[in-house]
């Protein structure tokens, strides 16, 4: 397509006449978008644009950009229709940092800004475009670039910030450069800074102001370096200044902490690295052992080139001081210093990672990251429990995890739980002990019982999946699946890391829902019931059923109404009860099961609205409630005459002429009802269904019409009057739609009272009284995440008998359960149109988690199934903004700290237990005379 020029036109009154129409504005930019989305690589150029300016122009052509505003998490603005005026000119300066100390002009953003939320991404030709129609600024561009091994593409919006001090007068700039620049660079850049020459110019990485490694001049790119945002480097220029000995001076710059492994009892080799003779004690570089263990301890953290940086202090570490290390925070890394600090205090991993591991390390697995995310880990770990207190900052570790997963690059705040996932995963596959995974088909059930499956899926699971993390992590479930039309039963016994909790919290929700006879034989009735908040239509109308005693021949059929008008049906019976608000009506129609695959009659009402003098005649408005019933056969007018007079009948009013009526009684009741009914074509009133119903419909077929009726379309606009000999024909899905026309006939014979002012879903502000409160536990949300449940529309399962995917029903159970229990309560939900967080507090044991009724293995009784919480991952705060902190349990001591970044401190038992608990870690219990190996578990 060729886009058109835009220049202006100067009119001879001075005005300005705009190129293009608001919607020819939103079409080019959007064919931009859709050109630049088509060929993204690295090096293109984006633009960051303030959210505030983009969503004014967005109001203003009338309709959101598809991709715009940008969001992971599915955020998306609510727009008005184009009612308002053009927007000003580009204002980015909500956005923009102000007094940013920098070497260059380019305007830098504040560091809490939150794509979609603050800003969106534009491509180059849209910012171009946009800036020529409407100036403004300032321009923010931005780099793409490409993150980790898979080369993941990725917007660089905040590019690394670094800190430099010239050692020479102490004087500090801020330089600001994309994370793939090379240590060349960095080079050019200061030399040219400083005026120095290049061969003279020194550079170290100055980590917490301490000197760690010289960044010599090289293609090595400042990530690789491990450079994190806004620290400090040191400029020395050789020939100006004394340079200090590098004796002393291990990989990581620091003087050599030299403390002995424990619990380590005889001379091991750390994976990686030289044998280190335990039993010597060192102290301040001095060792009553053998001379060459300083070298040996030191050259622990050059086997993996620059180590995260320990402590400084050189002294002999106690066992008080075990374990006892916080993490520095690296910008936005608490969730990756919770996550850790929970899996370094894990018994089993603590034991294998301070052993020799090197045989196991997989550096050929294609899953794995080929051994380097295992051997950081496992340096970070040893780091933690000898440098005594000092904290560490875990640079290597975070940026091997970069690597290898890009979404934790960069600076912003993460999942713990994802992290956790991503890590434990990650271990597996790094020391995965089988080399060659076999392929192995699995079986379907078949009928045989379900300890031979069970067995047989676990002997295959191990077969291509045995590591540490399986032995100490890993447990079983059973996996129940059925076909809801064939009832097709699958069943499969599949391995977990952990469990995944829903909160069954803020469980419950009150709705009321108002049910009509679908055959016409008793009023409306409105039913509260009691569900779960997040529950599906079919646990509603389970609900309904049993409040209005539904017969075994019946079902409901629930709808929004609306305006007067059926505004949808709920025909998913797996729909999230999510998307029914608490101000909306919610209605259900009683029908014979039989009538769903009968025509459906949907009846809207209108009456006449008359002018105030009455003298002339006003317009049709619609009123009351719909109501929905069937027809069989062929429908005639006759018939629909029929059915609506049918479901009128329960408003039927004993018989008072207008001179009798007794003056101030306008609404009827049910015992009121017309003794002597109005007859239609001399026929009696009978129930739904039946060949009493099919002989009166028939002859109503031939009858006059006694209600004025027009056939009319979905959005109730066009009417056409039903005559006698009026051709019906159903609309797709079924359906007939008709409007009745009340006169004044129709006032005077029926009570429209029991069609007006249905109650909402959930009145807000009424006091609902509670017998007790509830009690949300760790049991609850356990029995919430076994529930059996319709799988999502997302989600559909390939029946093998049907041939199709199938809204199969899911059952989970507990099969077996590992060593180390990992329970994920689920506090986050997403959506399209929002997130949210639950700070409910769920009650959870400390002690005694027994879980032997939830196993369901005739074997479980091998194994003790009692757990001890050990340690939590903590979220404090909302979506976005929230900080995570960690508590966990000197398991030797049996004392709980609170490790929050780098500071740790006691803390009591009975504290641990708040509402910030997110991730909880459990240990199981061995029983008296049973196996401590970590595979008693896996039978």
């Amino acid at each position: 397509m060729t886009i058109p020029d835009s220049s202006y036109m100067m009119m001879e009154n001075g005005s300005i006449e705009l190129p293009f129409s608001p919607e020819e504005e939103g079409r080019i930019i959007q064919e931009l978008t859709n050109k630049a989305e088509s060929s993204l690589r690295e090096g293109n150029l984006f633009y960051v644009i303030s959210s505030r300016w983009f969503m004014a122009w967005q109001r203003y052509i009338g309709e959101p950009l598809s991709g715009y505003p940008f969001d992971s998490n599915g955020f998306q603005p609510s727009l008005v229709p184009n009612t308002v005026d053009r927007p000003g000119p580009i204002d980015n300066s909500d956005i923009i940092e102000r007094g940013s100390d920098s070497e260059d002009d380019d305007p830098q953003l504040l560091r809490t800004l939150q794509e979609g939320r603050d800003y969106v991404l534009v491509p180059k030709d849209v910012w171009e475009r946009l800036y020529e129609w409407y100036k403004g600024g300032p321009a923010c561009p931005r780099k793409m670039i490409s993150l980790g091994d898979n080369k993941q593409l990725s917007i660089e919006v905040f590019p690394l910030c670094l800190n430099l001090i010239d050692s020479r007068d102490n004087s500090q700039n801020v330089l600001r450069f994309s994370k793939k620049a090379s240590l060349y660079e960095l080079h050019e850049r200061v030399r040219g800074l400083k005026g120095v020459v290049l061969e003279k110019v020194c550079i170290w990485d100055y980590f917490n102001k301490q000197k760690q490694n010289l960044l010599a001049a090289s293609d090595q790119t400042l990530e690789e370096s491990n450079l994190q945002m806004d620290q400090h480097i040191l400029l020395e220029v050789q020939g100006e200044q004394h340079q200090p000995a590098s004796v002393g001076i291990d990989s990581t710059g620091n003087s050599m902490a030299l403390v002995p492994v424990e619990p380590l009892k005889s001379s091991v080799s750390i994976a990686g690295g030289p044998t280190l003779s335990i039993g010597s004690t060192v102290s301040n570089g001095s060792s009553t052992g053998d001379a060459s263990n300083a070298y040996q301890l030191s050259s622990l953290n050059s086997t993996f080139g620059d180590a995260d940086g320990g402590g400084k202090t050189l002294r002999p570490l106690t066992k008080a001081d075990r374990g006892l290390a916080g993490l520095q925070n690296l910008g936005n890394t608490c969730f990756m210093n919770s996550a850790l600090q929970c899996l370094v205090h894990t018994p089993p991993l603590v034991e294998y990672f301070l052993q020799d591991y090197t045989d196991e390390i997989n550096r050929h697995n294609p899953l794995g990251m080929h051994g380097e995310l295992a051997l950081a880990f496992g340096d970070l770990l040893r780091k933690l429990w000898s440098s005594g207190r000092t904290p560490v900052a875990p640079r290597v570790f975070k940026g091997k995890l970069g690597r290898f997963a890009p979404q934790f690059s960069g600076y912003n705040q993460h999942d713990s739980q994802e992290l956790l996932a991503f890590l434990l995963d990650g271990l597996h596959e790094d020391l995965n002990r089988v080399k060659q995974k076999p392929y192995i088909e699995s079986k379907d059930s078949e009928g045989r019982p379900d300890e031979e499956v069970a067995n047989e899926f676990w002997r295959y699971h191990k077969a291509r999946n045995d590591s540490v993390i399986v032995d100490v992590s890993q447990g079983q479930y059973k996996s129940t699946l059925v076909c809801p039309d064939c009832n097709k039963i699958s069943i499969t016994f599949d391995p977990f890391m952990y469990l995944s909790l829903p909160l069954p919290s803020t469980a419950t929700r009150s709705m009321t829902v108002t049910v009509f006879y679908g055959d016409g034989t008793s009023l409306p009735m409105p039913f509260t019931v009691t569900v779960l908040k997040h529950g599906y239509c079919k646990d509603l109308v389970q609900a309904l059923a049993t409040e209005c005693c539904l017969r075994s021949d019946e079902y409901l059929l629930l709808a929004e109404a609306y305006d007067h008008r059926i505004f949808r049906y709920f025909d998913n019976p797996s729909e999230s009860l999510s998307s029914i608000k608490d101000d909306e009506h919610i209605v259900a129609y009683r029908l014979p099961k039989r009538a769903a695959k009968l025509t459906k009659l949907e009846i809207c009402h209108r009456f006449l609205e008359r002018c105030m003098d009455n003298s002339k005649v006003g317009e049709r408005k619609l009123f009351l409630t719909p109501l929905v019933t069937f027809l069989e056969g062929p429908v005639a007018p006759g018939d629909i005459n029929f059915a609506v007079d049918r479901m009128l009948s329960p408003l039927r009013r004993k018989y008072f002429s207008s001179k009798t009526a007794p003056r101030g009684r306008e609404n009827g009741s049910a015992s009121e009802m017309i003794e002597n009914p109005m007859n239609i074509c001399g026929t009696k009133l009978g129930l739904a269904g039946g060949s009493a119903h099919n002989t009166e419909s028939k002859e109503a077929s031939s009858c006059e019409l006694s209600f004025h009726l027009c056939i009319t379309d979905d959005r109730g606009m066009s009417c056409q009057p039903i005559m006698k000999d009026t051709q019906i024909k159903p609309r797709p899905g079924g359906i007939v739609k008709v409007m009745l026309d009340w006169t004044d006939k129709e006032h005077e014979s029926f009570d429209s009272s029991y069609l007006k002012d249905l109650p909402e879903v959930h009145k807000s502000g009424l006091t609902v009284k509670k017998t007790k409160s509830e009690a949300i536990t760790l049991f609850s949300c356990l029995d919430a995440f076994l529930k059996e449940e319709p799988l999502g529309p997302d989600d559909m399962w390939y029946c093998p008998h049907c041939k199709e995917h199938r809204q199969a029903t899911k059952k989970l159970d507990l099969w077996r359960l590992p060593d180390i229990l990992v329970f994920h309560l689920k506090r986050f939900s997403y959506s399209r149109w929002m997130k949210n967080k639950i700070d409910t507090f769920v009650n959870f044991p400390i002690h005694n988690l027994d879980l032997s009724k939830y196993v369901k293995s005739k074997d479980a009784s091998a194994s003790s199934h009692i757990y001890e919480l050990y340690a939590i991952s903590n979220h404090y705060g909302g979506l976005g903004g929230g900080h995570y902190t960690a508590y966990c349990k000197l398991v030797d001591e049996k004392k709980w700290y609170h490790f929050d970044d780098s500071h740790v401190s006691p803390v009591g038992e009975s504290e641990v237990r708040t509402s910030a608990a997110y991730v909880l870690f459990y240990q199981r219990v061995k029983a008296q005379g049973m196996s401590e190996g970590p595979s008693q578990s896996h039978i």
